[in-house]
């Protein structure tokens, strides 16, 4: 398939492109210096012989995921998490459907990851595209790694007419994907993490989603079969880094996260612990997007929003760490929710607060201000569940 060349700016390599990345990526001086640090025995020249001799046979981004990063996204799952499981029950399981998923955001690299090696134990025939800020695209070797991993450029920190545009070839390139490509499509709900764990959809972007596409607002993102996907971790491990960056705006609201702190945040999100981590997906929003197409432009996107949230909110995987918390904040002296936790989950989430809390080294540290921004993170999927039923 010839891909129009107006995509060339932001799509993923393509087969044809894969060998020529593949050798750029490893001559990387970056790049090498980084394998160097998982295996510092072997020679240069060896790594990089063993490196092709792997590629051999790797022709398109699919099978770089499933010869690469397949069997390293597994070792994450391993050793990392006490466990990934993936509900799909409601959507079809058909040879020629493809989705676009819109989640919650909960880690930089692992939402995207830890969704296409589930697709593809369930027997999917492809995995996801996703879409990554330019933002965290800070070196060469990173900017090439994503595209052979069918990641395509979503450009950050734009003028209102650049961001017009950008939308706009995006949106056009999406729909491109899911329906000449036959491509999945990962997207997060808002531009960046909910730092407190209220996950809410930005109509900005089912705005952008709509913007591609032929035939009316429900048309354009019916084309898309949208699908709400909750993602659950019982531990994120990147807490106390988003609490710091709370009382980091608190105190100075100029305050801007670094180019390292963006690396620091990727860095903790993959090699941190998870406790246990769940995907469930929804149905797909074409299944009621027709109750809502007769509304105003305004009013259709917002109420669309909320009615993937609710989908989001309700297929949450609680853990006693939810309950804790939310008692811990809303009903410390008459704790509500002991039915779902024992003094033993207490006991080791209190443990678990005290260890991440220690991370944290900025000047005047504000323990109690903290401690309950980490609170009320694990907290907000309980209170958003509840709202939802």
């Amino acid at each position: 398939m010839t891909i129009p060349a107006e995509f060339d700016e932001i799509r993923p390599y393509v087969e044809g492109e894969m060998k020529q990345a593949f050798e750029e990526l490893i001559n990387d001086r970056q790049f090498s210096l980084l394998l160097k640090g998982f295996v510092p025995w072997l020679p240069k020249s060896f790594r990089n012989g063993l490196l092709r001799l792997a590629f051999i046979g790797v022709k398109t981004p699919l099978d770089f995921q499933l010869r690469f990063m397949k069997p390293i996204v597994w070792y994450f799952v391993r050793k990392y998490t006490d466990g990934l499981d993936f509900e799909d029950d409601a959507i079809h399981q058909q040879p020629d459907s493809r989705y676009t998923f819109v989640s919650n955001h909960r880690d930089i690299v692992l939402d995207s990851a830890f969704l296409d090696v589930m697709l593809n134990k369930k027997g999917y025939p492809t995995t996801v595209e996703i879409g990554i800020g330019d933002n965290l695209l800070i070196y060469p070797w990173i900017k090439r790694l994503v595209r052979m991993n069918k990641a395509f450029t979503v450009r950050r920190g734009l003028t209102a007419h650049e961001m017009m545009r950008s939308s706009q070839l995006m949106s056009s390139y999406i729909h491109y994907a899911v329906t000449q490509k036959k491509e999945n499509i990962w997207i997060a709900q808002r531009e960046g993490r909910a730092k407190d764990s209220d996950d809410r959809t930005q109509d900005s972007v089912l705005k952008m989603l709509a913007m591609g596409g032929e035939g009316e607002m429900a048309d354009k993102l019916r084309d898309l079969n949208i699908v709400p996907l909750t993602i659950s971790y019982e531990f994120d491990p990147c807490d106390y880094l988003k609490a710091q960056e709370f009382q980091q705006k608190r105190d100075n609201p100029a305050f801007k996260k670094s180019r390292q702190d963006d690396l620091d945040n990727m860095k903790t999100g993959i090699f941190g612990y998870k406790g246990r981590v769940h995907y469930h997906c929804a149905a797909p929003i074409i299944t009621w997007l027709d109750e809502l197409k007769d509304l105003p432009k305004n009013e259709f996107f917002k109420a669309v929003a909320q009615r993937m949230d609710t989908e989001i909110h309700r297929h949450y995987r609680l853990y006693p760490c939810n309950y804790i918390a939310l008692d811990f904040l809303d009903n410390p002296g008459n704790p509500k929710y002991t039915s779902c936790y024992t003094p033993a989950d207490v006991e080791r989430f209190e443990q678990y607060l005290s260890g991440q809390l220690a991370k944290i080294n900025i000047p005047d540290k504000d323990e109690a201000f903290l401690r309950e921004r980490m609170l009320t993170m694990y907290a907000n999927p309980l209170r958003n569940y509840l709202a939802a039923q």
